[in-house]
């Protein structure tokens, strides 16, 4: 009896060779997605080959002022308060100011005047010697120190200044220029007193390094009392005609 020889059956078709299109009538088959793999493009009537897809519109402004990120934080409109607190604050502060300048504001401690200016001509012709009778009162509520005693003329040769004379040579002056002492009143001194609501009247005698005629035509004439830890007070009066 002869052997059939019996075929082998063909082995099977792979589903698809790489670069193989797939049998007519049949879906390519769906290869499952790879680590990094793009996802498929979605499928239905809107997403079409070619078709650019619809833009989402733009959010809508928000109306809070919030800084861009260029913008920068540190310029004032970040840092400052609003304008109109900042204002109020400025007014407050100056109010405040403006009160403490008015109860701390300097209120004089005291007054005078310049009573009687006698002089008379030295030896040199180019010089006077001047005694001058003030009065000083205290108008503060607490004593008075006179700590300097100055004197000045103003005339057509310049200004002129000086300290007042020492009381020990009061006498020696007299001595030698009579006519000064008959007006004379005690040594208006450094260190003197004045009671608060008291006066002190005294004699302050200077030397001006300037004739008869231009001492007599002076500008003015002024007595300067320094107390401690006050300011200075200033007693003046114009040209006197000849005293």
């Amino acid at each position: 009896m002869d052997e059939q020889k019996t075929t082998p059956p063909a082995p099977p078709r792979p589903d698809s060779q790489p670069g193989a299109a797939p049998p007519a009538g049949q879906n390519p088959p769906r290869h499952s997605a790879q680590p990094g793999a793009m996802p498929p493009a979605p499928r239905g009537p809107s997403a079409q080959p070619g078709a650019v897809p619809t833009p989402r519109p733009a959010p809508a402004p928000t109306p809070y002022d919030i800084p861009t990120l260029g913008e920068e934080f540190d310029r004032a409109k970040w840092t400052l308060p609003p304008a109109q607190i900042v204002a109020i604050a400025i007014a407050g502060v100056a109010i405040v100011v403006a009160i403490v300048m008015y109860v701390e504001r300097y209120k004089p401690v005291s007054a005078g005047s310049l009573d009687n200016v006698a002089s008379v001509e030295l030896a040199d012709h180019n010089s006077v010697m001047a005694v001058i009778n003030v009065t000083v009162r205290n108008i503060s509520q607490r004593p008075l120190w006179i700590h300097e005693v100055t004197a000045g003329v103003d005339t057509d040769k310049g200004k002129f200044s000086d300290d007042a004379a020492s009381a020990v040579d009061f006498d020696r002056y007299y001595q030698a220029y009579p006519s000064l002492k008959e007006h004379a009143l005690p040594a208006l001194m450094p260190e003197m007193k004045i009671a608060p609501g008291g006066e002190l009247k005294g004699t302050v005698i200077v030397s001006f390094p300037v004739n008869q005629d231009t001492f007599n035509k002076r500008k003015s004439l002024s007595v300067t009392v320094l107390p401690y830890d006050q300011r200075a007070l200033v007693l003046s009066s114009g040209a006197s005609g000849g005293k």
